[in-house]
């Protein structure tokens, strides 16, 4: 069996890959996985076991065509990471999240279609609902995003979904909520505060700290990709939740308390253009249809969380986040 795990160096996919690689998932331990990631600033080799012999390691731009018919034939699935995430990097300048996540996709998608992929899976956010004042989304809601990140996003998942209804082509798509783990790139909120509570330096919190999101752990998230990708339907859009809602502010009480630092290390700063109040998703269809439920306490796997960044000094020791 042979997975194409696309962004596989970044931290979402490198914790699927690690986790397929060390047998986790049933039925695949013996698997043999190829990463294709361009390793831009939050891909790292560091997060794979390169050298491991059943993992081969293709540096490469999902943009690039002439890469993916040389790389994608031969994989019976593929689980498709790479995407630039960082919404504030898409409000400074979008032109790379629209090439990389619809161009990309796309590309992706042609180059499974000539190579017969059995199944795909991509790999989406909640953000493409946009902001819900009260209750939950469920998967068929309207896609109303409202940053540059999140809209390319929406339309990898309508470019995905295209080539389902057009193609026939086995597409299976994923929307989950924050995660947080260990091997997250700094510019996120978790890792950048932490990092930045344990280095002794301040912490910037959006407005007035209001904004809610709900947060799973990154192995939950990814038991969730492996439960669609081998029991999910052709077509199927599935949310996946963590079950933990938390304001911004009480996020970074949280992350005081386990990094042993007051207020006086939090600054307010202006906060993000169209920044979305509140995202929630209802997830009782994997739920339901896969039987799948998040493992991972919250507390427990924040903690968790803090202690590896403490420990691992040396893998984010690099320039501050602006």
């Amino acid at each position: 069996m042979r997975i194409l795990v696309t962004g596989g160096a970044g931290f979402i996919g490198s914790h699927y890959v690690r986790t397929l690689l060390d047998g986790g998932y049933p039925g695949y331990e013996d698997a043999h996985v190829t990463v294709i990631d361009a390793l831009t600033y939050a891909g790292n080799t560091e997060n794979l076991p390169i050298g491991h012999p059943r993992l081969h390691f293709v540096r490469g731009d999902i943009t690039d065509n002439a890469l993916l018919r040389t790389v994608v034939p031969g994989h019976e699935s593929v689980v498709h990471f790479a995407a630039e995430s960082h919404v504030d990097r898409s409000v400074s300048g979008a032109s790379e999240f629209v090439l990389t996540n619809v161009a990309g996709t796309q590309s992706l998608l042609d180059a499974c279609l000539a190579a017969g992929v059995r199944q795909v899976v991509h790999v989406s956010t909640d953000e493409v609902y946009g902001s819900i004042a009260t209750g939950s989304w469920t998967e068929d809601r309207p896609l109303l995003p409202n940053s540059p990140y999140a809209a390319s996003k929406a339309g990898s998942d309508l470019i995905a979904r295209s080539y389902w209804r057009t193609h026939g082509l086995d597409v299976r798509i994923t929307r989950c909520s924050n995660n947080y783990g260990p091997y997250q790139h700094r510019e996120k909120l978790v890792p950048q505060f932490v990092t930045r509570l344990l280095a002794g330096d301040t912490v910037p919190l959006y407005g007035d700290g209001t904004n809610v999101r709900e947060w799973i752990h990154v192995d939950d998230h990814c038991r969730a990709i492996q439960l669609v990708l081998t029991r999910g339907s052709a077509g199927e859009i599935y949310n996946v939740g963590g079950g933990t809602a938390l304001s911004n502010r009480r996020m970074t009480e949280l992350l005081l308390e386990l990094c042993g630092a007051d207020w006086s290390r939090v600054r307010h700063v202006e906060d993000r253009k169209g920044h979305d109040l509140r995202y929630a998703i209802d997830d009782g269809k994997i739920r339901r249809e896969l039987g799948y439920a998040p493992r991972v306490p919250f507390r427990q796997g924040l903690a968790e969380v803090v202690e590896w960044y403490r420990a691992n000094a040396a893998w984010w020791t690099l320039p501050a986040v602006a």
